[in-house]
């Protein structure tokens, strides 16, 4: 198990361009629901911020001649994304991994961060494996093996498979956010 993580970030590490992009935004389409999960439960943070930024990325890759101010969506994720000291509930972990997922991609977008994909891919593992060893009694060894971490790696990797053969971003750019979303769970696997 151990090698095939190492050979997913090697494989999401050789994304180059709009491919390192679609593949980071498929991967925050299941991150984002623990966001608003957070928001919802603590009435903060601004889930229609990076809802509406996470869109604009989508455009992009449709719209390659599309403009967005990365440097004003990056400052609305940095305003919405939520510090740990403000919050007792596991929650805010997860909507952290998010937030900085989302800049990530952002940064990626901008040239600012070429691994930005490799940064969404672990923290998209992170997550899970965080959640798991909070939730269950659950150690290093165990998270391994755990169905919700073997379903993280396995969506990972066949969001690689496909993005690795596709040609044109806007058809690529569907079919990567429905590959996504088709479980219906977050990575954490919250009910979609």
């Amino acid at each position: 198990m151990a090698k095939q993580k190492l050979n997913t970030f090697g494989r999401v590490r050789a994304l180059e361009g709009w491919k390192a992009v679609a593949f980071g935004a498929a991967l925050l389409e299941r991150m984002l629901p623990n966001y608003t999960l957070f928001c919802d439960l603590t009435e903060s943070g601004d889930a229609s911020a990076l809802r509406n930024c996470l869109n604009l990325v989508w455009e992009t890759l449709k719209s390659p001649k599309s403009k967005s101010n990365i440097a004003v969506q990056l400052e609305k994720v940095e305003v919405a994304t939520p510090d740990t000291s403000e919050f007792d509930n596991y929650g805010v972990y997860p909507a952290i991994d998010a937030a900085i997922g989302l800049a990530g991609l952002l940064n990626l977008m901008a040239g600012d961060d070429p691994q930005g994909a490799v940064v969404i891919s672990k923290l998209s593992q992170g997550s899970v494996e965080a959640y798991l060893l909070a939730t269950e009694e659950a150690d290093d060894e165990s998270v391994k093996v755990h169905p919700l971490m073997e379903f993280e790696v396995e969506v990972q990797n066949e969001l690689l498979d496909y993005v690795e053969q596709a040609k044109y971003p806007a058809k690529a750019a569907d079919e990567m956010k429905a590959l996504a979303l088709e479980a219906g769970i977050s990575n954490i696997g919250l009910e979609l």
